[in-house]
């Protein structure tokens, strides 16, 4: 079940809301736990007892790292064994296969790991899982001796599929004591339906602009359906993504969780370094807080320093798929950010900002390329083919076509990109008073009417990062 479905929408979602709303506080927990389940079942039924398993798993690794605190020796097996299994089961589903088949490339052999469909959610939830244990250990949070409680952590629809990746102790105290006004659950419904706009209206839309282009061969594109098509994937990703993070907030709030932002503008970002502050936030704070700081971050040598960056880069490229093309994807960023950290952003200081600016939408541009395609000889030929190697001459009939039929939508991305509509409501609602508010009201019913529209007709309505 995904939250731009009308199941979910019509049926999940307010029979959810209206049994919480219902039932009193001190069972609230077990709702959330027990619609959970069913919201994760409901898509992966057999895949639930995995997701289960590691709650189950991890509680009582917090627990027994808090009853063996005093013996560090215990402790630290501990906590040694849940990263075993937790990092063992996404291994096992998500990276099996892209081992045996190097393995086989490597050395000629014809080994066979089980085909299994990948977990939804999988890398977000063991995440989530890994850094309580690993908090508890550090002592950074209390453990959490109610299952319930700690389950509905894991668990909760509203960030289970695609995030935020929330650590325990940001919501810690929501678990035990939350409350919604009227405004808030107001606040969450706005953004909800902001984010489900933007999935359904905009990413919908422009994305079949980029299925299109991508079903020519490159041979026969001109530069500028290459261009085209790589910047609706670009703006398609982006609205995809952080829609569906928009929603998961927006639900969070109606039921009075504060999840942390997950995308701020990164389209608007002047260095690519800016552009990982601002994309997947609560991603790259887990790789910071986990991985680049226990290697030493900032406070070793220069050369560890390069090294810690190289790992934490690999790694993000492998987050995201079994794949070559996703680790390449990650050096290829981290080779960026590195060359800034060493030169480049203090050039950048003496340089409009509109160059930096342009410098590093191509570069972000160009990274989807290693992205969106599995193999490295097709992301090059296609990158080639932008650059007018090999292509189809610049323009053609096609490229025009595609231009005058999607110039429109594609100004509305990339102002929707800025912070500029979102700025524009708030004055309109500070300066109108209470007209302003029904202003405000009347534009999210509009929005979430032609949402709905599109989706009772929508043959075309996929959610990339499922894959992850």
């Amino acid at each position: 079940m995904v939250f731009s479905s009308l199941l979910f929408l019509f049926l999940f979602l307010p029979v959810t809301i209206l049994i919480y709303y219902i039932s009193p506080m001190r069972i609230r927990n077990a709702i959330l736990l027990v619609a959970s389940l069913i919201f994760y079942a409901w898509g992966e039924p057999v895949y639930i007892f995995i997701m289960i398993f590691s709650t189950v798993f991890d509680y009582v690794n917090g627990i027994l790292i808090e009853t063996y605190r005093h013996r560090k020796a215990i402790a630290r097996g501990v906590l040694i064994v849940s990263m075993i299994g937790s990092l063992g089961i996404l291994g096992f589903f998500k990276y099996a296969g892209f081992v045996f088949d190097n393995i086989n490339s490597l050395f000629n052999l014809h080994l066979q790991a089980a085909d299994l469909p990948l977990p939804v959610g999988i890398s977000f939830y063991t995440f989530q899982t890994m850094s309580y244990v690993i908090d508890v250990y550090r002592g950074k949070v209390t453990v959490q001796k109610n299952l319930i409680s700690f389950g509905a952590y894991v668990t909760m629809f509203p960030q289970l599929v695609a995030g935020p990746i929330v650590k325990y102790g940001d919501i810690a105290g929501q678990l035990v004591n939350r409350k919604v006004t009227l405004d808030r659950f107001g606040e969450g419904a706005e953004l909800f339906i902001r984010g489900l706009a933007k999935k359904v209206l905009l990413a919908n839309n422009i994305g079949l602009l980029w299925a299109s282009v991508k079903s020519v061969p490159a041979d026969e594109l001109s530069v500028l359906s290459a261009w085209l098509g790589i910047v609706a994937f670009t703006f398609q990703i982006y609205f995809d993504f952080s829609g569906y993070s928009d929603m998961a907030r927006g639900l969070g709030k109606m039921i009075g969780f504060e999840f942390m932002e997950n995308f701020n503008y990164p389209y608007i970002s002047k260095s690519v370094t800016e552009f990982w502050r601002r994309w997947h936030i609560s991603l790259g704070a887990w790789f910071r807080e986990y991985i680049y700081i226990p290697l030493g971050g900032n406070r070793v040598g220069l050369l560890k320093q390069l090294r810690n960056l190289a790992v934490v880069w690999f790694i993000t490229g492998l987050w995201h798929g079994a794949s070559w093309n996703f680790i390449i994807w990650g050096l290829y960023f981290g080779l960026f950010v590195t060359i800034e950290k060493l030169f480049l952003l203090k050039w950048f200081q003496r340089l409009p900002a509109f160059i930096s600016h342009v410098y590093t939408l191509i570069i972000v541009i160009i990274g989807w390329v290693f992205f969106e395609f599995e193999h490295l000889p097709a992301a090059m030929t296609f990158i080639g083919t932008m650059f007018g190697a090999g292509a189809n001459g610049f323009v053609d009939n096609r490229s025009l076509y595609d231009l005058s039929t999607n110039a429109l939508l594609i100004l509305v991305m990339a102002l929707c990109a800025t912070p500029f509509p979102r700025k524009a409501l708030a004055g309109i609602r500070t300066k109108f008073a209470r007209s302003g508010s029904i202003v405000a009201s009347v534009i999210y019913f509009i929005f979430m009417v032609a949402s709905t529209a599109y989706l009772v007709n929508a043959t075309y309505n996929p959610f990339l990062y499922f894959r992850f």
